[in-house]
């Protein structure tokens, strides 16, 4: 259930802050802070990545001088669940639900994980379903028990990136673009003109482990710029710098960057660098095509035998992490995940499962249109399930596609 208060409730938040703690805040927020405001592609994704705990901080500081816009409202909500569902929960349940939003607060993580299990949980609630937090409570490996009409269900939540299924990951991407940028912008300025670095990554671009190439291509490229070489190729990696052919009235980038994706397709890497009057645009593409939702089936088949006990119907609800309005639209009409769930769903580690759902950041933000998914969620039920059929799940399982 998304929250719908008209306004931010800021001494809810401050109850967040509290519970959680106001020293691990402070130190989550500076910690933030400084990667997120910084002038670089890697702190634009911070701060995307990052938003919910920006942006609670931002409402708790101070009062908006305009109305508060859907996400607000949903972000400030869900923190006020956060800090209300302590005091609803068994005492062991309230220390593992602490631990949970300490953890969403630690390292790379986000509150991301914690708002979809209390959405989730909100959702369920609103369809008539009494819901118990199993996991937190009695230790059980799935999240939620929710019941109804004599039928109980078991609800295991879990989180995935994207990155998982990117051959060159946004990460990696930004991490060179960073580094590059500064000796593009000295470059473009003893070479004024307009340039197209156009790369083919066959073996991918990763950040942790794997990350090698990122700075062999940075070496590669600072090469050719010194070299003014056109081409350089191996099986890693082939470079080619030509000109860019554009008018004066696509030189900036705001005109640029619509005509770059027309060109190079939803799944290409871009960036632009201006210096002294000139441009140059870097675009990279992996050697294969994405495969974000094959990443997801294979998160299916390791989670539904490892969270679901089997005694009854199982849900796996899935949040699909580090999406843009573009590609989660295109995995939904090109019925990609659909696909791909189907296809687990006749595998052997589904017997137990009766239905799967995924969500985005955009249905969590309460944003509504053709870019989100109808009733909140994608649900796919699994008709060879015995359960799929009884009345008391038709709510929670009925097929949204």
């Amino acid at each position: 259930m998304q929250p719908s208060a008209a306004s931010i409730d800021r001494g809810a938040i401050d109850a967040f802050v509290r519970a959680v703690g106001n020293g691990v805040w402070r130190a989550r927020l500076a910690a933030l802070q400084a990667r997120a405001f910084a002038s670089t592609h890697a702190g634009r994704q911070c701060q995307q990545r990052h938003c919910i705990e920006l942006t609670l901080e931002r409402l708790r500081a101070r009062p908006l001088a305009r109305p508060a816009s859907a996400a607000e409202r949903c972000i400030a909500g869900y923190a006020a669940d956060a800090a209300a569902r302590l005091d609803t929960v068994a005492a062991r349940g309230r220390d593992g639900l602490l631990g949970v939003y300490r953890a969403g607060l630690a390292g790379d993580e986000t509150l991301v994980g914690p708002f979809h299990l209390l959405r989730t949980a909100g959702l369920q609630a609103a369809r008539g379903y009494e819901v118990q937090f199993a996991g937190l409570e009695d230790g059980a490996p799935f999240d939620l028990l929710i019941a109804a009409a004599g039928v109980e269900a078991e609800v295991a939540c879990d989180v995935i990136s994207a990155e998982d299924g990117r051959g060159v990951q946004r990460g990696a991407w930004f991490d060179l673009v960073d580094r590059v940028d500064p000796e593009l912008q000295t470059w473009l300025r003893a070479h004024p003109g307009r340039y197209l670095l156009k790369m083919t990554l066959p073996q991918g671009l990763k950040t942790g482990e794997g990350s090698e190439l990122l700075g062999v291509l940075h070496a590669r490229i600072s090469a050719m710029l010194r070299s003014q070489s056109r081409t350089d190729g191996d099986a890693a990696a082939v470079l080619r710098l030509d000109p860019l052919m554009l008018n004066a009235a696509q030189a900036d980038e705001l005109g640029l960057m619509p005509r770059l994706r027309r060109e190079f397709g939803p799944e290409a890497h871009l960036s632009v660098t201006a210096a002294g009057g000139g441009v140059f645009v870097m675009a990279a593409r992996a050697g294969q095509e994405n495969e974000v939702a094959g990443a997801v089936r294979r998160r299916l088949d390791a989670i539904a035998p490892a969270r679901l006990t089997g005694e009854r119907p199982g849900i796996l609800a899935v949040f699909i992490e580090d999406t843009d309005r573009v590609e989660w639209r295109l995995l939904r009409e090109q019925m990609l995940l659909e696909g791909e769930t189907r296809h687990f769903l006749t595998h052997p580690e589904a017997r137990s499962v009766v239905a799967v759902t995924c969500v985005s950041r955009l249905e969590l933000f309460g944003l509504t249109g053709p870019d989100t998914a109808p009733d909140g969620e994608l649900r796919f039920r699994n008709p060879a399930h015995p359960a799929a059929k009884l009345p008391g799940l038709a709510a929670a399982v009925a097929s949204s596609a």
